[in-house]
């Protein structure tokens, strides 16, 4: 005779094993919500009730799964919320960071108020872009990604999402400029991090994201550079998101090219630099 299993039960053996190995233990309540495909109230309404033998054991199995590997819990379920809405995840793409739900909180306070054109430079699984053309509906909105699977996925997510994107494959603004695109707008959230800080991150990161997302050369900053070097002179507003220790540098990079522009650095919800902010 199987055992009966209450859903307390099994957070109580994933919050340990978790434990055990060094992981957060909350994983547990967003893998079990997911496997029972419950809202966040009704999840922790039934925490007494009984469980299916076959969620319990797909559930344990992920857990150990994510535990011994540090496989990202994104990678397993195949899906991550952002901004309120759920996007499709994989290899191919950066897992998004609840850090840029500030960026888009800041573009949309600060877009003007009327019929725009917005490019979001290397969107990966599209977070960006389609959470813009949502939320800005007076927005013509384009996304550039020099890689073909990550469009791929992002483009998936705009179906999924009824979103109205314009994909186009190239690095970075190449295909901005090939298409004779002018934005009014550029959103960018590109790879940032020092090849050499690889050690210091977690292998939940460094091992599942890809890299083409995460590195850059040139202390960081080869991404901006690229970006800046090839913004039109259409462009009115540039946010970046930005690593915490970047804001003097990629400051820096925005007034060698427009002297007289209104730069601004914000910190996010941890209290670090993460977005630059430019008025041309």
């Amino acid at each position: 005779m199987e055992k009966i299993i209450k859903q307390y039960e099994v957070l109580q053996w994933a919050s340990l094993f978790l434990e055990k190995h060094h992981r957060e233990i909350h994983v547990g309540e967003l893998l079990l919500q997911h496997y029972l495909d419950m809202s966040r109230s009704s999840f922790f309404a039934n925490m007494r009730e009984t469980l299916p033998v076959d969620i319990v054991d797909k559930f344990k199995e992920s857990i150990v799964l994510h535990a011994e590997t540090g496989i990202p819990i994104q990678h397993i379920t195949g899906v991550e919320t952002f901004y309120g809405r759920e996007f499709f995840v994989n290899k191919d793409v950066l897992i998004p960071r609840p850090e840029t739900e500030e960026l888009i909180e800041h573009v949309i306070q600060s877009a003007p108020d009327k019929p725009l054109s917005l490019v979001d430079v290397g969107t990966g699984s599209g977070i960006i872009a389609i959470t813009l053309a949502l939320e800005l509906p007076n927005a013509q909105v384009y996304a550039t990604d020099i890689s073909s699977l990550a469009l791929d996925v992002a483009k998936q997510n705009a179906e999924k999402l009824n979103a109205n994107v314009t994909f186009l494959q190239g690095d970075f603004m190449q295909p901005v400029i090939e298409n004779e695109i002018n934005p009014d707008v550029i959103v960018s959230n590109p790879p940032y991090i020092e090849m050499s800080d690889k050690p210091n991150l977690s292998d939940t990161v460094k091992n599942y994201d890809p890299h083409l997302a995460l590195f850059a050369d040139e202390d960081g900053l080869a991404a901006y550079k690229k970006i800046i070097h090839s913004i039109p002179s259409s462009v009115k507003l540039i946010v970046f998101e930005i690593g915490y220790a970047q804001g003097q540098a990629v400051t820096r990079l925005v007034k060698n090219k427009y002297p007289k522009a209104e730069v601004a650095v914000m910190k996010d919800i941890n209290g670090h630099d993460r977005i630059i902010s430019v008025k041309v």
